[in-house]
């Protein structure tokens, strides 16, 4: 069994419109939902073996805050210069060349690609708001196969639904 975590950032900032994109932060509502997602993973005992991150600051601070939630040492999170400004198959193919090792993998980045992912994965996810994880559990092997089959299960996690 495989577990895939598509975790959109948590709400950012605009206040700041000189501010390349890459480095726009969380606002504080970000900054309070993206603990209290992870704080609803580790309460299910999530234990993500790889954390991913698109490089754009919001993505980062929001891999981060669920990570400590989870006891995922930071620094083990690795940022992807791929998972910022790409598409959905360039994740599922991402994706896809992770092997077998990894059981459980969290892929924190945007919209609309994490979304077009997530409904490809399952036609029941139509829309990630902010902060919002989709988790798909697969039964395969190998990583390589993700996409073919329907996944085993489908949850998603809203921080409006407490």
């Amino acid at each position: 069994m495989k577990t895939l975590f598509l975790v959109r950032h948590a709400k950012s900032s605009r206040n700041e419109p000189a501010l390349q994109d890459k480095d726009r932060p969380l606002n504080n509502r970000g900054k309070r939902d993206a603990p209290k997602m992870g704080k609803r993973l580790a309460k299910r005992e999530v234990t993500p073996d790889l954390i991913l991150s698109s490089p754009a600051k919001r993505a980062l601070k929001t891999a981060q805050l669920i990570a400590k939630k989870l006891d995922y040492k930071l620094q083990d999170i690795v940022v992807d210069e791929r998972l910022y400004a790409t598409g959905a198959d360039e994740l599922l193919h991402l994706i896809r060349k992770l092997g077998a090792k990894p059981k459980s993998v969290m892929l924190v980045g945007h919209n609309p690609e994490l979304t077009e992912l997530a409904h490809h994965l399952s036609s029941k996810i139509t829309h990630l708001p902010t902060c919002a994880i989709a988790e798909f559990t697969i039964e395969a092997k190998s990583w390589t196969t993700i996409g073919k089959d329907k996944p085993a299960s489908v949850v998603l996690y809203t921080p409006e639904k407490s």
